[in-house]
């Protein structure tokens, strides 16, 4: 039963590990394609390993078949078409990044479009490049609809919402159009909300309601508290009667009497404070 609980404990653990294992990726261009020749950098969190699956390769490391990898910095100077494929991060305990894709082309015309999440209220910036230099309008498209033209081939969208999430690809008269890349926004996160504190009736209610049990014992307690004070009286005022009318002698009869009635009520009223004292502290330990 033991062995079970810890295994569960462990596992439990573990989960949290890996989830907790949460990795950031950078990348520079912020471009899901690219000519063949370009160059890409991809940045991991310390102690992350970078790593891809292309056509050709799969689950391969940053710096053994490919790339050159400088501290968490992996760069490649020369992109060829069979490098595209998926990059990510990973960590020795299975952590994992968000992967990206990234596409190597070798068409005339490519869109630089954000290849990381957007959040939600921030800027996309869209470059339509060329191999040739040109000096015409690049045309944008979202799904296949028009959305503007820029001379410069350039085009930004302002405080994007979801609604901005689609296809984009662009298109320059006589040199031709690129392929459409996905562009993904997230939402903003929202702001964690704190409960109300209690009313402030229930606290005091709480605070000053005794437990539904209390009364019966502190009444059993008051009752043998009586008990305690009045038996002694009651033996004692006995026994100076008794001494009373064996004794011949007045003057000793009345100091005894008054010696014996003042010890008794002395330790009466002694008694009656101890067991005030006594309802006092079990009241207290109580509430």
């Amino acid at each position: 039963m033991e062995g079970s609980s810890l295994l569960r404990l462990l596992s439990l653990a573990s989960l949290l590990s890996c989830t907790a294992q949460r990795a950031s990726l950078a990348v520079r261009p912020d471009s899901s394609q690219l000519f063949e020749g370009d160059t890409i950098s991809f940045r991991c969190d310390d102690g992350w390993t970078m790593r891809r699956n292309t056509s050709q390769l799969q689950q391969t490391e940053c710096g053994n078949d490919w790339g050159n990898l400088e501290g968490s910095v992996c760069d490649i100077s020369f992109l060829f078409p069979f490098e595209s494929g998926s990059y990510w991060c990973e960590s020795k305990g299975g952590g994992v990044s968000n992967s990206v894709t990234i596409k190597i082309t070798d068409r005339a015309v490519i869109l630089q479009s954000p290849v990381l999440p957007v959040m939600e209220g921030h800027d996309v910036h869209l470059l339509c490049r060329t191999k040739s230099p040109s000096n015409r309008p690049a045309n944008f498209y979202r799904n296949d609809v028009l959305i503007g033209s820029e001379p410069e081939g350039h085009m930004t969208l302002r405080h994007v919402n979801k609604s901005a999430e689609g296809l984009y690809k662009c298109v320059v008269r006589g040199q031709g159009e690129s392929e459409s890349s996905w562009v993904s926004v997230t939402e903003k996160p929202s702001p964690s909300s704190t409960p109300p504190p209690p009313s402030p009736s229930w606290v005091t209610l709480v605070s000053s309601a005794p437990p539904p049990d209390s009364a019966p014992l502190w009444l059993v307690l008051r009752l043998l508290c009586h008990l305690v004070v009045f038996c002694p009286y009651f033996i004692s005022t006995a026994i100076m009667v008794s001494l009373y009318q064996q004794r011949s002698s007045g003057s000793g009869r009345s100091v005894s009497v008054s010696v014996a009635t003042a010890v008794s009520t002395q330790h009466r009223w002694r008694l009656a404070e101890d067991c005030d004292d006594i309802t006092v502290v079990t009241t207290e330990h109580k509430f």
